[in-house]
């Protein structure tokens, strides 16, 4: 018997950075996203041997152990034992031998989600073997709960309810570990349209996004004018491009995303650099009209809006820096489990 899961990853649009605490417990956060086709996935096989396999295909790690109710939390395949370790804890596992195996389509630290995806996957799939009662609103805290609490990791919360509900999302945050979820209506044609100029670009870079969301809560923390105001700004982006996709007002949204650009720019350090400065500024010379840097910032992924055909220049220009393109669509569902 084997139980499979798959969950996306997704494509920040707006609104970045207001789901990490303290802030969106004081003020409230709202972010946008998008979940596409690039996934996390995990698979648990029931096997005839003694003990427990872990393994990441994509990392070519593997970890083998004997059957324990927690496992060591030792920097190899944390994401895997950490879950394993609260499922355990939580709804105790018969003793039963079994290799649990996932994959990931981007590389981590490279802004799309990844890690908080791949523990919903994780996730899904033990709630697959074991028939667990767990609702979406559900997965998605459990997900958020074991990072941030369990394993300690820095983090918002948007990617653990992406990869959840899938789809497009107008999301938003507040104190209590309240989140509400609002599913958008956006047409048909409208999706494909952003979907065609959208540019998915891997700056082959990738980045300890923990460092920038420290110095983040920090700069809230400490009451620091600037950053907080930028963090305003960048809720009322989640809005404005909430706006532009119900409408069909497309091609404002690559001024929506250069406006979020220079406001994240001005919530922590490290957030961009002079590669991904220049990278940014070559593009919009290129002819797209705006872009951001996803996740944390730092590296990894960044997107461009081309309007008007010009995606095809800008992904010329981009070659010139070593990157390259990853190609995508739009998703509408989230997490999925299976048994075969």
């Amino acid at each position: 018997m084997i139980y499979r899961s798959k969950a996306p990853l997704r494509i920040g649009l707006a609104g970045g950075g207001t789901d990490v605490s303290p802030y969106s417990d004081l003020y409230g956060g709202a972010i946008l996203n998008a979940t596409v086709s690039l996934y996390a996935s995990a698979s648990i096989e029931l096997i005839n041997q003694n003990g427990l396999i872990f393994r990441s295909v994509d990392q070519q790690q593997e970890q083998c152990f004997e059957w324990g109710k927690r496992l060591p939390i030792d920097g190899t395949l944390d994401l895997l034992k950490g879950v394993y370790n609260r499922i355990q804890y939580d709804y105790g596992l018969r003793k039963t031998s079994f290799r649990l195996s996932t994959y990931v389509d981007a590389p981590a630290g490279s802004g799309l989600g990844t890690s908080s995806t791949l523990v919903v996957a994780i996730i899904g799939a033990f709630v697959e073997m074991l028939r667990l009662p767990l609702g979406e609103y559900d997965i998605a805290n459990y997900a958020y709960d074991i990072e941030r609490n369990d394993l300690r990791m820095a983090g918002g919360k948007q990617d653990q309810y992406a990869a959840t509900f899938g789809g497009v999302n107008f999301m938003e945050f507040y104190a209590d570990n309240k989140v509400i979820v609002n599913p958008l209506r956006v047409k048909e044609q409208y999706l494909f349209e952003l979907e065609n100029n959208l540019l998915l670009y891997y700056t082959s870079t990738t980045r300890e996004s923990a460092k920038i969301i420290e110095m983040q809560s920090n700069n809230v923390v400490d009451k620091k004018e600037q950053p907080i105001q930028a963090m305003h700004q960048l809720k009322e982006q989640a809005r404005m491009m909430k706006e532009a996709l119900l409408t069909g007002n497309i091609h404002e949204i690559g001024n929506i995303l250069d406006f979020g650009f220079l406001q994240k720019k001005k919530i922590a350090d490290g957030v961009s650099n002079k590669l991904l400065d220049d990278i940014y500024e070559a593009a919009k010379c290129s002819g797209a009209t705006g872009g951001k840097i996803s996740g944390a910032g730092g590296g990894g992924f960044m997107t461009f809006y081309c309007p008007d055909n010009t995606k095809h220049q800008v992904v010329k220009t981009l070659e010139e820096f070593g990157g390259n393109i990853k190609r995508y669509q739009f998703v509408e569902h989230g997490l999925k489990t299976w048994t075969i």
